[in-house]
């Protein structure tokens, strides 16, 4: 198999998207747009991969990581200049590049593999993806010849009455034999209305020395769509999270509203899982078969056991057990780990804690760095006190111990097993295992207090 390549160009500044962020790093389901070009075109196996960086390259080269190469377009001179900079790295290679733009998040693996397998059965020097529009203004116009060959495209703004109405668009996505599309670049010429080097004019350079030009027509025009402002953004939105929704409910999920539910690409969900409405789950979360989430709750970077139950609460890089209870309304803050069998209720946070297996923290209460034993029972209002101003410190609860209500537990301090702490105490001293400690002061009752209190009222 010959070898294949990649250059994705992500160098524009996006102006029409009138915002700092440059426009690539604009996130749909969650994700960066060039995020998601350049993990599809992983999918393929290439030798190569290059991103054309201009505005924002740091950002992006942050964003992507060793996951491509980079060139730097200085000037933004056209879509033919920017895959021009790759020439030092690809001009003297044998296969064929495959260049994609790095703001059209729809594209699938499959469709850029079907590309490259139609322009090897072809035999071509390029291949252009193309899509059927209703409505193809702004796009440029796939020019076919009488025998239905590629003879050209041209731009909306250089295209005639008659080639305006052409349907057959260009997506902006090709296949070229790699050596011939950067000779070709070299005599690309920028005499057109905008002054710039376009991509497409290698295909006339191509036809021209007689070479076969050809398209591959995808059946799914969204695919198709470049998001250059946020009119475009949310219709990418939309449609990714359709799509992401239904594949999972075809996989056994139950969406009960799938307009309302909001999952991320990188998302997995197993089999018989319910999700209600309301609901984000976005990042590499997990969820395990028979787990109910929601609803109105969100997920970020979690992993959730199966046949465990979240309702209206969030939780953000965390490990959450099997047949574990949450909410209403808690919070599972960063690096927190629940066991399985655990329970936390209405209003908890929990912070950077570790909870053994049939731990619970029903209520009102909030457990921050600290170790937490199996069977441990956690009263309401509960506060580990981790925090002297400067430093964070480490409370440890250890295996059935049992915590009063309203306590606090001034860390560094230990409870150890099967000891109990009075409700409404103030623990700064370790607990012995088995023991009870109390820390409050005694009860004092003042007889007739109140009829005295009234009286001076009434004086």
């Amino acid at each position: 198999m010959t070898n294949r390549y990649a250059v994705v160009l992500a160098a524009g500044q996006g102006t029409r998207m009138k915002s700092k962020l440059y426009k690539v790093l604009h996130p749909v389901c969650g994700k960066p747009m060039v995020q998601h070009v350049v993990d599809q075109l992983n999918t393929l196996d290439l030798k190569e991969l290059i991103t054309v960086v201009g505005f924002g390259a740091e950002k992006v080269q942050d964003q992507l990581g060793e996951d491509s190469h980079y060139v730097v377009q200085e000037e933004q001179l056209g879509t033919g200049h920017a895959v021009l900079q790759a020439d030092k790295i690809l001009a003297d290679k044998e296969g064929t590049t495959v260049v994609v733009c790095g703001d059209t998040p729809l594209l699938t693996g499959e469709t850029l593999q079907k590309l490259l397998d139609h322009h090897d059965r072809e035999e071509a020097k390029a291949t252009i993806l193309t899509a059927h529009a209703e409505d193809p203004h702004g796009y440029g116009r796939v020019i076919r010849g009488g025998n239905g060959q590629v003879e050209r495209i041209v731009e909306q703004k250089d295209a005639s009455d008659e080639e305006q109405a052409i349907q057959e668009i260009n997506t902006g996505t090709y296949c070229f034999d790699n050596a011939m599309l950067f000779e070709a670049l070299k005599n690309v010429s920028n005499d057109n209305v905008q002054g710039e080097y376009y991509l497409p004019d290698v295909i006339e350079i191509l036809k021209g020395q007689g070479e076969t030009i050809s398209a591959y027509q995808t059946p799914v025009f969204s695919e198709s769509l470049g998001v250059n402002d946020r009119v475009a953004l949310a219709k990418a939105e939309k449609l990714m999270k359709n799509r992401v929704n239904e594949q999972h409910m075809r996989n056994g999920v139950t969406l009960v509203d799938p307009d309302q539910t909001y999952i991320g690409p990188d998302v997995t969900i197993g089999q018989d899982v319910v999700i209600y409405p309301g609901c984000i789950l976005e990042g590499q979360t997990t969820i395990e078969n028979d787990a109910v989430v929601g609803p109105h709750t969100t997920l970020t970077n979690c992993h959730v056991g199966s046949q465990t139950t979240i309702k209206q609460s969030v939780a953000t890089d965390s490990q959450i057990g099997e047949r574990v209870q949450v909410g209403p309304f808690a919070h599972i803050r960063p690096q927190s780990s629940l066991g399985n069998d655990v329970k936390i209720g209405n209003f908890v946070e929990v912070k950077k804690a570790e909870l053994g297996n049939e731990s619970k923290v029903s209520h009102l209460s909030y457990i921050g760095d600290a170790e937490v034993g199996n069977g441990v029972n956690i009263g309401c209002g509960t506060i580990t006190v981790n925090y002297d101003g400067e430093k964070k410190y480490l409370t440890t609860i250890e295996d059935d111990a049992f915590i009063g209500c309203n306590s606090n537990l001034i860390a560094p301090v230990t409870v150890g097993k099967g000891a109990y702490v009075a409700a409404g105490s103030t623990i700064n001293q370790d607990v012995p295992s088995e023991a009870l400690s109390i820390a409050r002061s005694r009860q004092t009752n003042k007889e007739g207090y109140a009829s005295k209190m009234k009286s001076i009222k009434k004086d």
